[in-house]
């Protein structure tokens, strides 16, 4: 599944002319649906990426668990939960947007000019 959603990223950025964000989008996107997965716990998401101006895109993942994720900063000796620290570090800004339904979690980042 996640290559699914990975092509469909790199598709659109590069429709776009976006290249530039493609390894940066590809990996958010990736820890995104693997948040989703792991917390959710269940099979149903779904992936999004919107281009929101010239240079900006939004990836983002929706699924039904109502639970919002907490970043907590990762420890050398962890062998998981570095997924959001490394979406805060890529992305030019991310959240959290509640539904009736669940969440989505986004991540924005800004190309090159």
């Amino acid at each position: 599944m996640p290559s699914a959603q990975r092509s469909l990223v790199r598709a659109a950025l590069t429709t776009w002319g976006l290249d530039d964000l493609a390894d940066d989008s590809l990996l958010i996107v990736s820890e995104l649906v693997a948040n989703a997965v792991r917390h959710a716990r269940r099979n149903s998401i779904r992936v999004m990426v919107e281009r929101r101006t010239p240079r900006t895109v939004r990836v983002a993942v929706a699924d039904f668990s109502h639970d919002r994720p907490e970043p907590s900063p990762p420890t050398t000796d962890a062998e998981d939960g570095r997924g959001l620290f490394l979406v805060m570090t890529l992305a030019t800004n991310w959240g959290t947007e509640g539904r009736r339904w669940g969440k989505v979690v986004w991540a924005e980042l800004e190309g090159r000019a």
